[in-house]
């Protein structure tokens, strides 16, 4: 457990430069006396640490320390090579380097027990360059700008300070603070076009939320009704727990979807493989809306 700690408290101080000791202490969980007896072993196994007393004192590291890989354990090692092969879905070339350069530091072979792919079948170049537009962005601290379609498909014309890319839900967002509305703002990547870089720079605007969630809308309950033949496609859709399949044959779901225009489209791709049993409303809409497909195709 102490040497978990002695780990941590070196990291911060490689990230942050340096820290007082009231800060480590908060941040470990320990009492200030401790972090100073953490500073005393770290000293005494030969890191270049020191503490500074007094006003504008801390805890800090000599100019230009390098970490030693005689200080990660084993397992240590093999968790920082596992999750840089992970990371290569995002940035394979850069991700690959590292992983040949910590693989060889380390003295160890990245076992290749994951892969991770994040982009859609068949569009890994696009998917790559846009990345890449949006990393160099977030870097640089440059404004993008992109034309965005909302969850119930409104356009509209954005300029955001880019902050960083999330992974959640299965899908990918950009976080950003959006110059039209004024706020923090999260876009999901799908409903992304014409995606550029402006060439104008922006401060960063403190911390952004670490917490974000993208423009709701109101949530419907459902209950609807499959088909055996759509089976495949049920648990890749739902999770488990609103699943039940019936003795008889087919599956009920109950589960709550955004109340827009998106689940007609999302219904419709089941074709007669779906029933809404709840609510009638969207029984009715789904009814409506597939009277007019077949009016565009003069089916009666």
């Amino acid at each position: 457990m102490r040497e978990g700690r002695l780990f941590q408290l070196l990291y911060l101080l490689i990230e942050r430069g340096g820290m007082t000791a009231v800060a480590l202490a908060e941040k470990l969980e320990v009492s200030v006396r401790t972090v100073y007896r953490d500073v005393d072993a770290l000293s005494a196994a030969g890191i270049p640490i020191y503490a500074e007393r007094g006003k504008g004192g801390g805890v800090r590291l000599t100019e230009g320390f390098v970490l030693d890989r005689s200080l990660l354990s084993a397992d240590e090692q093999d968790m920082i090579l596992a999750a840089l092969r992970g990371m290569q879905a995002a940035d394979a070339v850069k991700c690959g380097q590292m992983l040949e350069r910590l693989g060889g530091l380390f003295r160890r072979e990245a076992v290749d027990w994951v892969d991770v792919d994040f982009s859609a079948w068949g569009s890994d170049a696009v998917e790559r360059e846009r990345f890449e537009m949006l990393k160099q962005a977030i870097l640089r601290r440059e404004t993008v700008s992109f034309g965005y379609y909302s969850a119930d498909g409104n356009r509209s014309d954005r300029e955001i300070e880019p902050v960083r890319l999330r992974f959640k839900g299965g899908n990918w967002y950009l976080q950003g603070f959006c110059l039209l509305r004024n706020e923090w703002r999260l876009f999901r990547l799908s409903r992304i076009e014409n995606l550029c870089l402006t060439g104008r720079l922006f401060p960063l605007r403190g911390n952004p939320p670490s917490e974000l969630e993208p423009a709701s809308c109101p949530q419907a309950d459902l209950v609807l009704r499959f088909t055996e033949r759509v089976g495949f496609r049920i648990y890749h859709t739902f999770r488990r727990e609103e699943v039940t399949h019936e003795p008889e044959g087919g599956f009920t779901i109950r589960t709550s979807y955004p109340d827009d225009r998106w689940i007609l489209g999302f219904l419709l791709s089941f074709g007669p493989d779906v029933r809404v049993i709840s609510p009638p409303s969207l029984g009715q809409a789904l009814a409506e809306q597939a009277k007019k497909i077949c009016e565009l195709y003069e089916y009666r």
